[in-house]
């Protein structure tokens, strides 16, 4: 068997890495999901991650959305997008209502089904995007922060498509397209990285002994403030506090990244494939009763180690060959009176 050979340094080279290490994370994190409250040790590793991972993620693709927001391949993405979040909307729910006979099922659109609220986000990110294009990157921002603590005052239900996660993560996206390039340009290897990495395993430890005593709904970001139980005016306040904790985490995380690319690149490129489908795996993990046999906190290492072994498998070209038709539709085959016929699909991770 040939060994993956390291190329060069490459700035897309890091994100493509970074992303595939944030996928094992998100993989990890709904995998420990079940045990959090039985096992401490679980419950500081879940915080942990996601202190960092959701808001890299966004971060990572908003930075390769600059290849694609506008135009035609700007197009071809949002109409992707849609059709993604169509088609396992829809497989999830048959799912659940054959194999899982969830009570009281329904087929609702306007409700993303676990993890599909990433792509209700991201099409309207991009949306919010494009129509800010004409602002400088510095208001950008302002406004897209002003926006994420602005959200959790509305009296809606915060899961209705994604609206709090959609507003909440929008400054992430906006750092991503207008500032991901030139963050990747300042980050240096050397004695500043390891004291980074090292900072970053301490905070896993701090949450460990108990030092960030906060609900988990503000780390995901999906709850307005009434939800979290919090009314008083001020409660914005608490948003720009865990902003700053996650900026934090995720700028001592990314001390962990490779910059050199190699197999790890290429596991990057098809993340997609992983997002997409170990929702399926997890669900029918919980299903098999198989948490109820985790007795001991020793449990948790093998976890993430199948997590890890899941991500490596799902993010197989083998996969890729298999699941393309369903996970990125030839959007060429559908007619739009405006446009004509769409000249072929673009992946929106690329």
């Amino acid at each position: 068997m040939n060994k993956p050979t390291i190329i060069h340094d490459d700035q897309d080279s890091f994100f493509y890495n970074l992303r595939f290490m944030l996928i094992v994370c998100v993989l990890a994190g709904n995998a420990l999901e079940p045990i959090i409250t039985r096992f401490a040790g679980a419950e500081a590793l879940f915080l942990w991650i996601y202190t960092f991972h959701m808001p890299l993620f966004v971060w990572v693709t908003g930075y390769f959305a600059r290849h694609s927001l506008n135009g035609t391949s700007g197009r071809n993405v949002l109409k992707q997008i849609a059709l993604q979040y169509l088609l396992f909307q829809s497989l999830y729910a048959v799912m659940d209502f054959t194999v899982f006979h969830t009570p009281h099922m329904r087929l609702s659109f306007f409700a993303p089904y676990l993890l599909l609220w990433f792509l209700a986000s991201h099409f309207c990110w991009r949306l919010l995007l494009r129509l800010t294009l004409s602002w400088k990157p510095i208001y950008r921002l302002l406004g897209a922060v002003t926006l994420g603590v602005c959200a959790g005052y509305l009296p809606i239900d915060g899961f209705w498509l994604s609206f709090s996660r959609t507003f909440v993560f929008l400054p992430f996206f906006v750092i991503g397209y207008d500032y991901g390039a030139s963050i990747r340009s300042h980050l240096r290897s050397g004695w500043g990285q390891r004291i980074a990495a090292t900072l970053s395993a301490a905070l896993l430890g701090w949450i460990g002994l108990g030092g960030l005593n906060i609900s988990p709904g503000w780390l995901l970001g999906s709850m307005t403030y009434a939800e979290l139980g919090h009314y008083e005016w001020f409660a914005g306040i608490y948003r720009l506090g865990i902003y700053a904790l996650e900026i934090g985490s995720g700028a001592l995380f990314l001390a962990w990244v490779p910059s050199l690319t190699s197999r790890l690149t290429d596991l990057g490129r098809r993340t997609l494939y992983v997002f997409l489908l170990h929702g399926f795996l997890v669900r029918l993990a919980v299903w098999s009763g198989v948490y109820n046999y985790m007795e001991t906190s020793l449990y948790i290492p093998v976890i993430v180690s199948i997590a890890l072994l899941f991500a490596i498998t799902l993010a197989h070209p083998a996969v890729r060959h298999a699941f393309r038709p369903l996970i990125e539709p030839d959007i060429s085959r559908f007619h739009f009176n405006r446009q004509g016929v769409l000249k072929r699909s673009a992946s929106w991770f690329r």
